[in-house]
């Protein structure tokens, strides 16, 4: 990672591209239980607050200037300020981003995102000096002052992250012009955002049993599973058929930030932006590879999966719109007090001090629980402001995924815990290459908790299939979305242009192989292929193979631990807790699993079929 660069992507949890926010849409809490919104004063008391740290990071970054040229004979103080800076600009870009996610149609809110971009650009080119100059010191002369300086030993790692990247950093007149224009390249993504939550006019439908309905995004992951088929086929027609409106619109926002992509790989002397996206954390490109081979080969196992579903839900012809609809209906409920003692009891395995340290988070106002008008969708957590602590958005439905996709968020927020606590600021950040281990491990934990406090083969039934699901949606579909976004890459990195029409071309080709329609397994409506649309993190490159590659290794950490395998529970909090001390590949293989592979994937692919194995045993003493 250069120095310029400011922070990881927010953590994104699954339910918002893949099983959605929950199922059993509850009624938003009442405007009045702030007990039930995240406190922001715990970052800064007041506007004036905001302002003060805003005008300590000018005159930081007015100090940083006189770094310039200056590294040979102060270069410990000189990666001081830059630190201190960093985690200032952070901080107030975390104010920023939390203040506007609670209410997108604020203008408070934007005005502030805007403000904490202009800073984070100020910073970047207050740093562009930093990289070249310490290249040319080169690798002997750093080695030496490394040797005479104990105090530089904190920025070991960071330095020789720097010169690894050598053959990719420019002169400093070169640096300086790329953080320039940092401001205008990151415009894709934002218009992404404002017009996906907070301008499309969602339509409204009428159910089979005369319910209206406002079809937003919240709507869609409530009703996509209705008991009735013309009702999900309804859904998904009218969702997907409002996309359609703006495919053009959204197909130019994609093909914008791919080209953006592309442009600062040329730049930058990598041979494609798949290469400088794994370079940026120096991940082998076998991960990447052989996660889509392995999947590919698997694919029998996602057929199987499908053609059980289609036999559970007594259905011949299984269309994409059923692929939510729960394999056994449950009434069942979890209001967020239940929920959080369950998720608490589950990860007991994880030892007294994580589960008293995530008791105590949990119910400090850390997090923004329940659904609201124009709040932003989906589920994340913001680890990035290290003197203060993570947050997490959530939009909290009483149901078991949204058990599910708590437990996934606190996961990160308690990785962020225990690296702020084990590292310095400068390595506290990881990459999202460990953190969705982190979240899906805990995930893996509440499941193996749930099957062991099951009543009876109905709730069995109902932690199975979730479990299935969980497999297809953060493994397979993630990997096809991987394979996606390095076919519309692969384009754009060639010179070629892209429409929204022939993104949606690519992704239906993609969706229809891996849902087995030339197999017979599934059709798939041509006009459900906008969901790639719909997705908001293809505009973080490179991001979803991670989810992946991720629960690929959680399976694996989780049974170890279960297991209690000697040494299993200490690797692998001494992974979560050494942040980005190293290369996040490196860190997984020490702890155990090396992602670059087949063993991983092929054990996911044999438990997944051991879960199928469960569940016929199930049917078949049912005489189904």
């Amino acid at each position: 990672m250069t120095p310029s660069a400011l922070k990881r992507p927010l953590l994104f949890s699954l339910p918002a591209l893949s099983f959605a926010l929950s199922s059993a849409f509850a009624a938003p809490a009442p405007a009045d239980r702030q007990v039930d919104r995240w406190d922001l004063t715990a970052l800064y008391a007041s506007d004036a607050a905001f302002d003060a740290d805003a005008k300590k990071l000018s005159a930081q970054l007015q100090q940083l200037g006189a770094c310039k040229g200056q590294l040979s004979t102060r270069l410990k103080s000189c990666l001081d300020l830059v630190a201190e800076a960093r985690k200032r600009v952070n901080t107030l870009s975390t104010y920023a981003a939390q203040y506007y996610d609670q209410d997108t149609g604020d203008s408070k809110g934007n005005q502030l995102n805007q403000r904490a971009a202009l800073l984070g650009n100020d910073f970047s080119q207050a740093t562009t000096f930093l990289q070249p100059e310490i290249l040319a010191l080169g690798s002997k002369r750093i080695d030496a002052m490394l040797a005479k300086d104990k105090g530089l030993q904190l920025y070991r790692f960071q330095l020789s992250n720097m010169l690894r990247s050598a053959p990719h950093t420019l002169d400093a007149a070169g640096e300086q012009l790329v953080a320039q224009f940092g401001l205008a390249t990151g415009s894709a993504a934002s218009v992404y955002r404002t017009l996906a939550n907070a301008e499309i006019a969602w339509p409204t439908v009428t159910l089979s049993d005369g319910t209206q309905v406002r079809l937003d995004q919240a709507a869609y992951t409530k009703y996509r599973d209705d008991d009735q088929r013309v009702d999900r086929k309804l859904v998904f027609d009218a969702f997907f058929g409002k996309w359609k409106e703006y495919e053009r619109t959204f197909g130019e926002t994609l093909y914008g930030q791919l080209k953006t992509d592309a442009a600062y790989a040329k730049v930058r002397r990598y041979a494609d932006s798949q290469s400088a996206a794994l370079d940026a954390d120096n991940l082998p490109p076998a991960v990447y590879q052989t996660l889509i081979a392995q999947t590919n080969a698997n694919l029998p196992t996602l057929h199987r999966y499908f053609k059980l579903r289609a036999r559970m839900l007594g259905v011949k012809d299984l269309a994409y719109y059923d692929i939510y609809a729960p394999l056994l209906k449950s009434d069942r409920t979890f209001p967020l007090a239940e929920g959080k003692q369950m998720m608490l009891a589950s990860v007991a395995p994880l030892g007294p001090d994580y589960v008293k340290a995530l008791s105590a988070a949990v119910d400090a106002r850390w997090m923004d629980v329940y659904p609201r008008p124009r709040k932003v969708a989906g589920a994340y957590m913001n680890g990035d402001a290290y003197d203060v602590h993570p947050f997490v958005l959530l939009n909290y439905t009483d149901n078991y995924e949204a058990v599910s996709t708590l437990t996934h968020e606190w996961g990160h927020a308690m990785h962020s815990v225990l690296a702020n606590k084990a590292q310095p600021s400068i390595y506290a950040p990881y990459s999202i290459f460990v953190a969705e281990i982190a979240s899906t491990t805990n995930e893996a934990l509440l499941l193996d908790a749930r099957l062991k406090q099951a009543r009876d083969d109905d709730e069995r039934l109902l932690y199975l299939g979730a479990a299935l699901e969980n497999l297809r949606g953060t493994y397979f579909r993630q990997a096809m979305f991987a394979e996606f976004e390095a076919a519309i890459h692969g384009k754009v990195d060639k010179g070629e242009s892209l429409t929204g029409e022939e993104i949606t071309a690519i992704y239906a080709g993609i969706l229809k192989r891996y849902h087995g329609e030339a197999q017979g397994v599934m059709t798939i409506d041509p006009a459900y292929a906008l969901e790639w649309a719909y997705v908001p993190h293809f505009y973080h490159g490179y991001y979803v193979f991670q989810y992946a590659t991720s629960i690929a290794a959680a399976q694996d950490f989780a049974q170890r631990i279960l297991d209690k395998e000697p040494g299993a529970l200490a690797a692998y909090l001494k992974m979560l807790g050494a942040g980005g001390s190293a290369y996040p590949y490196d860190l997984v293989k020490a702890a155990g699993v090396d992602l670059a592979s087949p063993k991983p994937y092929q054990a996911l692919a044999a438990r997944m079929n051991g879960i199928m194995d469960q569940i016929e045993a199930i049917e078949a003493k049912r005489g189904k």
